[in-house]
């Protein structure tokens, strides 16, 4: 049992996704430079040509050479032409007088005849001259005093071996050409792979982004966040109209960190802006720099800044900067100099060594951007930082077009109030979203989507799927009392957010769940807000108590959130006159700088910190508990009505409880 109202900051998780454009040449009608993701960078340890065709692999070059290899040796050891003939044939031969001598190696005898016999006998027999047989093992026809009868010239030695020149060719031959491949491949990597090193393990393995033939992301697929667009418009007009700037003096950004929380499309801004400048686009995450083999991530970041020169004007983007771009110096850094580090000094070079003229940008995108090392974010590396927030109302409604283009709506389809009830929610939430709400469409064969599904699709990906969960009736009644003292704190409570949905249909990893979002977006939150919060979370626990004497397990989420919110109060925003306006508690991402204790404040300080939480947590439990032996006639009639439906919207929710809904 649970509420689905997590306390929650005001940012919240990114968006990534892509989208098209469409590839037109610049406004003189001269092509660009580069098309994005012309052509695709050679795979990890591939030799290429100067065209860019792929050479033949080290293995490929080995395997043939030792197959023409085998191929001569075979040749020059190959027997002259015999005939295979049957024993007795060779019997019969002998007697006749017609063979003149013979070789022996245990049973294996070779011969020549006196004179060409036809071998088969008949019409179509071949004259031959050299024969090859077997004895058998069983024969005891003393065969050697019939041939010496007969003058045949018997030889007990092996038949002549291969030449010195055949020995020397099958004993040195395969080393010899072994030892010429590896030099020959070897020379290639050293003028071909440069910093990539034999096998290409210091090669960087950035792809170039290729959209699909003749569209590309545009400005037009990105929504919800104009305010940054128009930052990073600059950049593209820079691009393209860089002899302008130039005369003015004015130089590009070297570095644009992109931050915020994820799924607010900091990976989708990026592409958008090389697929405006018409550029090439150099993507790799941050973690693909690092090797177990020290030296390896500087070795890949030379390879990418090389590679983005060459294709200048280009944008190398850098994913979770903070992999490798973390401060250093810290608590996690002691020991030594790793290899991270290295990486991170030789991205710091690289950056530094531009002079602007150059046309590489570079972007990095991070949700912890607090946690990045100083030397990062100085002007002449990193010079822009934009803050990608989560979108407002007008924002969410922007994105939710941009994603409902391929998606047939029903008439009474609005988006503007699919917007509204979705607070907080991100651009790949809301993509996210509208995929369930299509998926539900066609699974129950709608030829459009309509705004049930939407509901449906809503209430799945915010309280969770259903479960097929047969609960008993006591337990059931149990449920339906903790769901309906969460939800009535939320009806009587002032400026509390609204009840949306109640239901005992187990969900996720809760037996029931109780949905509350605000009319409108909050960017701050009261301390009177926040109390009400922690009331209202453990207002299921107080339901328990009054109807049942005794508190059950259900109450374990309760705790946490209740708990949670009231150390942030005190801890973090000053909402204790005990400890007074002091920030005593990390914020959110933070780290503890080397040397203070790793708990946190002092421990007098945690324990005033302790007993302060206790106490709004106490007071909090006992207000629930007031409000609901207050109103206990209206807990028992939303429960009533609670346990024939299931579940109850916001309109019948309110009608059950016999309460005036405050909020439209």
């Amino acid at each position: 049992m649970g509420t689905a109202t997590e306390p929650k900051d005001p940012v919240r998780p990114e968006q990534r996704g892509d989208g098209r454009g469409d590839g037109r040449s610049d406004a003189g009608g001269r092509p660009p430079w580069r098309v994005e993701g012309a052509r695709p960078k050679p795979r990890l340890g591939r030799m290429t040509d100067h065209k860019g065709r792929p050479r033949p692999s080290f293995w490929t070059l080995l395997a043939i050479g030792l197959l023409i290899n085998w191929i001569i040796s075979s040749m020059m050891l190959q027997e002259a032409d015999r005939a295979r003939i049957p024993y007795t044939f060779f019997r019969t031969q002998v007697e006749a007088g017609n063979v003149s001598e013979i070789t022996s190696t245990e049973d294996a005898i070779e011969g020549r005849f006196k004179a060409k016999v036809k071998y088969p006998p008949g019409a179509d027999g071949v004259e031959v001259d050299r024969f090859s047989t077997y004895r058998p093992s069983f024969a005891d026809d003393e065969i050697f005093k019939l041939l010496s009868d007969k003058g045949v010239e018997v030889n007990a030695k092996s038949p002549p071996g291969p030449s010195f020149l055949e020995r020397l060719l099958l004993g040195f031959g395969p080393t010899l050409l072994f030892l010429g491949l590896l030099l020959f491949v070897s020379r290639r990597m050293a003028s071909g792979l440069g910093a990539g090193g034999i096998g290409g393990i210091g090669r960087s393995k950035a792809q170039r982004y290729e959209p699909e033939e003749g569209k590309r992301v545009s400005f037009e697929d990105v929504a919800g966040i104009d305010d940054v667009e128009d930052e990073v418009a600059e950049i593209v007009d820079f691009l393209k109209n860089s002899e302008r700037y130039r005369k003015l003096g004015a130089t590009v950004p070297k570095g644009v960190l992109l931050s915020g929380p994820p799924g607010t499309g900091k990976t989708l801004l990026a592409r958008a802006l090389a697929g405006e400048a018409n550029v090439p686009f150099f993507s790799v995450s941050a973690s693909e720099f690092i090797e177990m083999i020290v030296g390896v991530g500087a070795s890949r970041v030379r390879d990418l800044f090389e590679q983005a020169k060459q294709a200048a004007p280009a944008i190398i983007f850098i994913d979770e900067l903070d992999a490798i771009g973390r401060a250093r110096g810290g608590a996690n850094s002691i020991g030594g100099h790793d290899e991270r580090e290295q990486t991170l000094n030789q991205i710091l070079t690289e950056m530094d060594g531009f002079t602007g003229a150059e046309g590489v940008i570079v972007l990095g995108a991070t949700n912890r951007p607090e946690i990045l090392d100083s030397a990062l974010l100085r002007p002449g590396r990193f010079d822009r930082r934009l803050v990608i927030s989560p979108p407002d109302q007008a924002g969410r409604r922007a994105i939710l077009d941009v994603h409902v283009r391929d998606v047939p709506l029903a008439d009474d389809v609005d988006l503007d109030v699919v917007a509204a009830s979705t607070p907080g929610m991100v651009g790949a939430e809301l993509k996210n979203l509208i995929n369930e709400a299509a998926i539900l469409a066609a699974r129950l064969q709608h030829e459009r989507v309509t705004l049930a599904d939407f509901n449906d699709a809503l209430e799945k990906v915010v309280l969770g799927t259903a479960r097929r969960v047969v609960m008993p009736p006591e337990e059931r009644r149990r449920t339906a009392y903790h769901e309906g003292g969460h939800a009535l704190l939320g009806m009587l409570t002032p400026g509390a957010d609204p009840v949306r949905k109640i239901s005992i249909i187990p969900r996720g990893h809760a037996l029931g769940v109780t949905f509350q979002s605000p009319e409108a977006d909050r960017y701050g939150y009261s301390a009177s807000y926040l109390l009400g919060r922690i009331a209202g979370a453990l207002a299921g626990r107080a339901a328990e108590q009054l109807i049942y004497g005794e508190v059950s397990t259900g109450a374990e989420s309760d705790l946490e959130q209740a708990t949670r919110i009231a150390r942030q109060m005190v801890g973090r925003w000053g909402m204790s006159p005990a400890i007074g306006p002091v920030s005593v508690l990390p914020g959110q991402g933070q780290e503890l700088p080397f040397g203070f204790d790793a708990n946190g404040p002092a421990p007098a300080t945690q324990e005033l910190l302790d007993s302060e939480v206790r106490r709004l947590l106490d007071e909090a439990a006992k207000h629930a508990e007031q409000v609901l032996s207050e109103h206990r006639a209206n807990l028992d009639s939303l429960v009533e009505a609670l346990l024939e439906a299931e579940t109850l919207d916001a309109d019948a929710a309110y009608r059950a409880a016999g309460i005036a809904r405050a909020h439209a």
